[in-house]
């Protein structure tokens, strides 16, 4: 049984818009407003606005098995891919193009192919709860997702949303698995739909933060900074920052908005013209310090200060950094939600 279009999008979190593409289904992170505001100033991060991260397949089923066809898979940022097949909480199996070789300790500039890929996958007899992640990393059409006939199909969808923005890290550089993002660790934990706008690169861009999304999220989490040091000097950070807290504050009045600050970097110690990197954090502070609906999470020890938990040896995450990071940052949004 091959589902169809709006089969597809009850069952979709994390997308703004979702169309039929070349008998397919193309899914969208970002309105046509935000993707043409990156089309205009920024030809590269325009082309990471269709990268799916934070989009997830999640619904109940008593089919015993899952079929998954993906055509005109195209890297935008890494070039490596994964589909993580969760049943029930747990693994089963992936749809990726890196399993089958040996990765380097830093693999974030192996060069491995795009194209059209598929998988099935036997499951357990009963109902059980199936949860496919998207690629942070890619775009692609999804030609086919098939279930056995005559089974049934039920979204499971978390009541709350949480909007995210940010760099590279916050889009899921460099996990291999989509499930191991920091951000699809923690809207699992605090039960809330994960709506991502980060940007491999990114810095603080206002013009963004004026553009309002469809719905009011309950959680806000920005994570912007590390690339600011490395490309602006203090004055243009400090108004740029400042412009995109206030507007998220006067737009979402009412939701709770989390300032992350940067997260250790390696070469920290080197010079910029920005000054010193921990004048990024209490910049952010300064910035925000009479926002009522913002507080402030300081990022600099979430993930251990070693190479070995950074997939390049000095700034984004391997999986096992990113889960650091997840329950450092979550410690501390338990704490700031009482």
């Amino acid at each position: 049984m091959k589902l169809d279009l709006n089969q597809i999008k009850n069952i979709t979190c994390g997308a703004v818009r979702i169309e039929e593409e070349n008998g397919g289904t193309r899914f969208y992170r970002f309105t046509e407003e935000q993707e043409h505001l990156y089309k205009i100033t920024n030809e590269d991060f325009y082309n990471k606005t269709f990268a799916t991260a934070g989009i997830k397949l999640s619904f109940k089923t008593n089919s015993n098995r899952l079929g998954i066809r993906i055509k005109e898979l195209q890297c935008v940022s890494r070039k490596y891919f994964s589909f993580d097949v969760f049943v029930d909480g747990k693994p089963i199996g992936y749809i990726d193009n890196f399993s089958h070789k040996s990765l380097p300790r830093d693999y974030t500039l192996e060069n491995l192919e795009d194209g059209d890929f598929s998988g099935t996958f036997d499951m357990v007899e009963g109902e059980k709860t199936i949860c496919i992640y998207l690629p942070w990393s890619a775009k692609f059409v999804l030609d086919e997702i098939s279930l056995e006939d005559g089974a049934y199909i039920t979204p499971v969808k978390p009541e709350k949303k949480i909007l995210v923005f940010g760099d590279s890290i916050t889009q899921g550089y460099d996990a291999l698995r989509p499930s191991m993002r920091y951000v699809s660790k923690l809207a699992e934990a605090i039960d809330a739909e994960e709506f991502n706008k980060a940007i491999g690169g990114e810095i603080f861009f206002p013009d963004l933060a004026e553009i309002k999304d469809y719905f009011t999220p309950d959680y806000i989490a920005v994570a912007y900074g590390t690339n600011d040091w490395n490309v602006s000097n203090e004055e243009t950070f400090k108004y740029n920052c400042r412009k995109f807290y206030k507007t998220l504050s006067e737009n979402y009045k009412n939701s709770k908005i989390f300032a992350i600050t940067p997260i250790w970097r390696k070469e920290l110690n080197e010079y910029r013209p920005f000054g010193k990197f921990e004048k990024i954090a209490e910049n952010i502070k300064q910035a925000v310090n009479d926002l009522e609906n913002v507080t402030v999470i300081s990022g600099f020890d979430f993930v251990p200060k070693d190479e070995k938990y950074f997939a390049d040896l000095r700034l984004h995450p391997n999986d096992e950094g990113f889960d650091h990071y997840f329950k450092k940052l979550f410690e501390e949004i338990k704490k700031a939600l009482g």
